[in-house]
């Protein structure tokens, strides 16, 4: 019956993807027939976790909340909550500007949410989830918050000082998933650079990725969101090494100029970072680098743009994403700075600035015909196959297509293709 449906819309991160499957499976485990993100859902009940990190993504949780509001007000449904980054901020505000909702909650009020149905909060499922994404794969989220200072970001606000998972809960709930069917984990964090310094006095990156290489099932760890300073560099020797640790790294970056990273408190300089960059590629030869670059922070000059554009273009990142600044309430650069350069510049910049990562990318995949490649296979679509090599994280990297017609394949399935073509982005190949 819809009045035992749950639907949980989930927006932002891989990290809020993961908090909605710890709650999913609480709602499961207290007899409820929960979906999340399904469309035309007969769900009477509407939990929204939302996300609070930019202006684009504060702004499409408030019109998400607003659309599921107007449901209520027209009977759609009976019951909507609200929780995550966006509430746990601005949870009176919007309860008083969006009265429909019947509750707004923090970002980890699980419990909370479990008791305002009626049921209870079973202890024996804290570390079980419902996976949402395809069940070949699985985000692994291994600490919450972070202890850096940086100008523009508001997520040591939202989520406070950061918090190591225990390495056995980690492995625990990587068990159990990989006994499910998960041959890939997609390790995330806010910053994977501190992982284990709050509980072990000492960086565990390295140590907590080898006891997951030995989890049975597994064939491949991704890892997501390193800090460039205070990096563990013993991670490289596993990633060297250690055959199920892709040759793969994200690490934001987010400016080159020695201003613009004193502005943002990065805690880094221009040549420490070219010098982590290189060390991570003599290390660990073939590793694929991602970051992401921050244009328009205030302060910023065109001699920093020119700087960076230097920089992207001497680095040559594999993969690389730009977003332009924006303010955000309570932090460092919206207390001390000034945001006084216009949109349309912002946004310009970050054209400039993926104007060559285009290029930069096309030639990287160009270079990849020939070669012979391990894939795991995502999804179908039309007339392709769809999947990743090792070197690709899923919805943000480039895709391997594989035509349907010539190949049956299995989603999930790994197999080893030959590329045989490459766009500026995505890469076709056929099954060895």
């Amino acid at each position: 019956m819809s009045q035992n449906k749950i639907n949980i819309v989930s927006l932002g991160c891989s990290k809020n993807l993961v908090d909605t499957e710890l709650l999913m499976k609480q709602l499961d485990a207290n007899q409820f027939v929960v979906s999340c993100d399904e469309d035309n859902s007969d769900a009477r009940t509407i939990i929204i976790n939302t996300c609070g990190f930019i202006g684009d993504a504060k702004e499409e949780s408030i019109d998400m909340i607003l659309q599921y509001a107007d449901a209520k007000k027209e009977g759609l449904i009976d019951t909507l909550f609200v929780m995550g980054c966006l509430s746990e901020r601005y949870r009176d505000d919007l309860a008083v500007e969006i009265p429909e909702v019947d509750k707004f909650f923090g970002k980890f009020e699980w419990k909370s949410i479990v008791k305002e149905l009626n049921k209870d909060y079973k202890p024996d499922f804290s570390n079980m989830r419902m996976i949402t994404t395809p069940k070949h794969f699985a985000y692994l989220k291994i600490s919450e918050g972070c202890n850096r200072g940086c100008s523009y970001c508001a997520i040591p606000i939202i989520t406070g000082k950061h918090i190591s998972r225990p390495v056995e809960e980690i492995v625990e709930e990587a068990t159990n998933l990989a006994a499910a069917g998960v041959k890939e984990f997609l390790v995330i964090a806010q910053d994977l650079s501190y992982y284990g310094h709050d509980l072990y006095g000492k960086s565990m990156l390295a140590e907590l990725i080898e006891k997951l290489s030995e989890v049975e099932g597994l064939e491949w760890i991704k890892l997501h969101y390193a800090y460039p300073t205070q990096f563990p560099y013993d991670i490289l020797k596993v990633m060297r090494e250690n055959p199920k640790v892709c040759r793969y790294l994200d690490i934001a970056l987010q400016h080159s100029s020695d201003n613009m990273l004193s502005l943002m408190r990065r805690g880094i300089n221009r040549e420490q970072t070219v010098e982590l960059i290189n060390r991570i590629r003599e290390e660990v030869p073939g590793i694929t680098l991602r970051t992401t670059m921050l244009v328009g922070h205030p302060g910023e000059t065109e001699a920093d743009m020119e700087d960076l554009k230097a920089f992207v273009q001497e680095m040559k990142f594999e993969r690389l994403g730009v977003f332009p600044y924006s303010d955000e309430d309570d932090t460092y650069a919206a207390i001390h700075y000034t945001d006084d350069i216009p949109q349309e510049v912002k946004e310009a910049r970050k054209d400039e600035i993926m104007e060559l990562q285009q290029e930069i990318s096309r030639q990287a995949n160009q270079a990849r015909i020939g070669e012979s490649m391990k894939v795991i296979i995502d999804r179908k679509d039309d007339d392709f196959y769809y999947g990743r090599t090792e070197f690709d994280s899923y919805e943000v990297d480039p895709e391997v297509l594989i035509s349907s017609e010539d190949f049956d394949l299995k989603i999930g399935e790994m197999c080893e293709v030959e590329i045989t073509d490459a766009e500026d982005y995505d890469l076709f190949a056929v099954v060895i």
